[in-house]
């Protein structure tokens, strides 16, 4: 039983890890390794739980939580936080083009609230209801609106003009 169990979760982690990266990604405007410790750290959340993840209607949605919740709460640490630098290194990742605009979303998304960047990474990369995200944050939907408003605001008056030098037609 414990194997099965095991193996279950083992298979889960797997399928998972990938999407849970690039969101930890964005919720932490591009610090690998914060990421990397965010998922690891969601990871291990999940297996102490498994069997009542296991057993949820939506056991990636459950995950999806516990890693906006394990970010926020690492956010309210403030002996934990690390200095951020103003200058991502440059590294050939061969992903193509769109490397300027992921670098530009990325530095302005870091230089957002970590409540408004946990919004928007829930409400527009996850592509998440306004009552999911609500229910992951632990507010109102009313307030997931408010500060998803406040949030683009900011985002676009952060991105400025320079945008649209990396719009597609």
């Amino acid at each position: 039983m414990r194997q099965a169990r095991a193996d279950e979760y083992a298979h889960f982690a797997a399928a998972r890890a990938g999407q849970l990266y690039r969101s930890a990604c964005l919720l932490t405007a591009g610090d690998t390794h914060l990421a990397e410790d965010l998922v690891q750290e969601t990871l291990g959340r999940l297996y102490l739980r498994w069997g009542r993840v296991a057993r949820a209607d939506n056991p990636a949605g459950y995950a999806q939580t516990v890693l906006t919740r394990t970010f926020l709460a690492h956010q309210r640490r403030r002996s934990s936080r690390e200095q951020a630098v103003d200058v991502v290194p440059e590294r050939a990742d061969g992903t193509g083009a769109d490397v300027p605009l992921r670098l530009t979303l990325i530095q302005a998304l870091a230089r957002l609230p970590a409540k408004d960047r946990a919004v928007l990474v829930l409400r527009y990369w996850e592509d998440r209801s306004v009552e999911e995200t609500a229910g992951v944050l632990n507010a109102s939907s009313a307030a997931v609106r408010t500060r998803c408003v406040r949030a683009l605001g900011r985002l676009r008056e952060l991105l400025g003009e320079d945008i649209g030098e990396y719009a597609r037609p």
